[in-house]
């Protein structure tokens, strides 16, 4: 069976539409279709049925998938080995990170990774934790950063790995003359009544501080919702909102924002997700390494 072919309907298994396959794989949405028909000639059996707008698989199909997931864990695998062996640090790399982490220690890490192995090639790209995980089982990233408020790494399925990089302690973020601004440190319990503007780049994290605002009592009042620190900031300064942000998300911010710890202190774990066994392929060691030493958890903590 044709390699790509099988890729195709393993990505279409997760994606559901052509359209979607088409712009992860890089070709057109009739590409797709036509893998997919070569592949059920190949095999003589219908592997994907239309609905609506989107495609299911066939039991055909599902049954063929579990099989290229095995199959392309042992090309990986076989990869690995002789990297290993090689023991280079070359090549393309791909890093799927949430935002905190991509505009943080990661640009960091790249840096000295430039520096320390200039045959290496990584290409970072910005994805929630859900789509970051998609990608690195779709092949289409080599490692995902990503908190454990977003996702619980206990219940990932499949052959991945995971290396806890470091911990990230949360923050009360308030506007210049907020009655709270003398307070050394903020119990959640005070914010009640106030206006929140959440950062929606991770729409889990968003729901687990409403959750939390929740279990102790009272709904908060959001005002603001973006995927951009830059506006939350702004609704801030401007005496619009609060707000509660994980420290990566503050460690270049140099705004008149008054931060406060909450206490009792909160922190999120940010881990590094690679596939089962990658870990000694020398380059992806090399990256988690460097990942490791650039999100020390000092730098994280105010």
């Amino acid at each position: 069976m044709d390699f790509f072919r099988l890729r195709t309907l393993r990505e279409l298994s997760r994606r559901e539409t052509m359209a979607a396959v088409a712009e992860a794989l890089g070709i057109s949405s009739s590409a797709v279709s036509q893998q997919i028909a070569q592949l059920e000639d190949e095999v003589g059996i219908a592997l994907v049925e239309r609905r609506g707008r989107g495609v299911t698989l066939t039991p055909a199909g599902q049954r063929l998938v579990l099989h290229a997931d095995r199959i392309f864990a042992v090309v990986e695998e076989a990869r690995t080995d002789i990297a290993e062996l090689q023991n280079i640090v070359a090549g393309e790399l791909r890093i799927a990170a949430q935002p905190s982490a991509a505009s943080s220690f990661i640009p960091v890490a790249m840096r000295q990774l430039a520096i320390d192995h200039p045959h290496l090639d990584i290409v970072m790209t910005t994805m929630g934790p859900a789509e970051g995980v998609a990608a690195l089982r779709g092949w289409q990233a080599d490692i995902v950063v990503a908190d454990d408020i977003s996702f619980d790494p206990r219940t990932l399925e499949g052959a991945v790995d995971t290396l806890l990089l470091c911990r990230d302690q949360l923050f009360v973020l308030l506007p210049p003359g907020h009655r709270l601004e003398g307070e050394p440190v903020i119990d959640l319990a005070q914010l009640k009544g106030e206006c929140w503007a959440l950062d929606v780049a991770s729409s889990a994290y968003c729901k687990a501080i409403r959750q939390a605002c929740r279990d102790i009592g009272f709904e908060p009042v959001i005002n603001g919702f973006s995927d951009s620190f830059e506006v939350i900031f702004a609704l801030i300064e401007a005496g619009c909102s609060i707000s509660v942000m994980p420290g990566l998300a503050l460690r270049e911010f140099d705004g008149s924002l008054i931060v406060k710890p909450l206490v009792p202190p909160v922190y999120r774990g940010i881990h590094a997700i690679t596939r089962r066994g990658e870990g000694r392929n020398p380059k992806i060691a090399a990256v988690l390494g460097q990942l490791a030493r650039s999100a020390r958890p000092e730098l994280t903590e105010r």
